[in-house]
């Protein structure tokens, strides 16, 4: 079952989203986000009928969401049981970041060859609106506004397959990269890794860039023991009863 309370930390959050171009990627937008905030757990089971009350759409767009999800590899639609979220061992997750580290890598070494001045502008908007939010130490603020910085630098590489690839592996990640920016201080850690990106670009330095933007993505030593940690947490606290929380 999916109860109400479940939902009550990201009510506001949801507010702050950038409105989604249609309702199935508005619902699937909410999907992930309770995914990332542990509301639906690894291994649950998405009952449509209750997501199509909860969020007030009929089950064409809902079906349309999970679709989408499915095809991320976020959830796992199987004979019988339904769509349920996936799971994924720790040592995926490695191995899932350590791909998204190049292909980032890549991204930033040719956004560093190939980014025009309107690009550099753009990329220091959105640099500074990640600012904002970290200033406000505001987690969900961060995560859209991280997601536009790093989609900013895919499309800065002007090589389209890269760019696809690199959204395809970051939306896979998605709960994963906005879980992470939960754990303490990784918000400002976050925006000075962004610092060094970006002034690597605008200077036209392609090695630097690729190498500060894979330090920025990988997970690996104490990050990523607290990821694991925050995901176990989520975990626990998702199987307590309501009373217990």
């Amino acid at each position: 079952m999916i109860h109400t309370e479940v939902f009550a930390d990201y009510t506001a959050a949801r507010d702050m989203r950038p409105k989604a171009g249609t309702r199935s990627e508005h619902v699937r937008e909410l999907i992930e986000e309770g995914i990332a905030t542990g509301s639906f757990p690894p291994g649950m089971r998405l009952d449509e009928m209750e997501l199509a009350l909860r969020f007030n759409v009929s089950r064409t767009p809902l079906r349309e969401a999970l679709f989408q999800l499915a095809s991320a590899g976020i959830v796992v639609m199987q004979p019988r049981r339904g769509t349920v979220v996936a799971e994924v061992t720790p040592h995926r997750l490695v191995e899932m970041f350590e791909v998204m580290g190049e292909l980032e890598a890549l991204c930033a070494r040719l956004s560093a060859r190939r980014m025009s001045a309107r690009d550099h502008q753009r990329l220091l908007e959105a640099h500074r609106a990640c600012e904002r939010a970290a200033q406000a130490m505001d987690p969900d603020a961060y995560y859209y506004q991280n997601e536009q910085f790093h989609q900013l630098i895919y499309d800065g590489s002007h090589n389209g397959f890269l760019r696809e690839q690199a959204t395809a592996l970051h939306r896979r990640l998605r709960p994963y990269r906005r879980l992470q920016l939960r754990v303490r201080d990784r918000l400002p850690t976050s925006f000075r890794e962004h610092e060094g990106v970006v002034e690597a670009i605008i200077a036209g330095d392609a090695d630097l860039a690729a190498q500060r933007m894979r330090e920025h993505v990988v997970v690996q030593g104490q990050r990523f023991a607290d990821l694991i940690a925050s995901l176990a947490g989520l975990h626990r606290e998702s199987k307590q009863p309501a009373n217990v929380r």
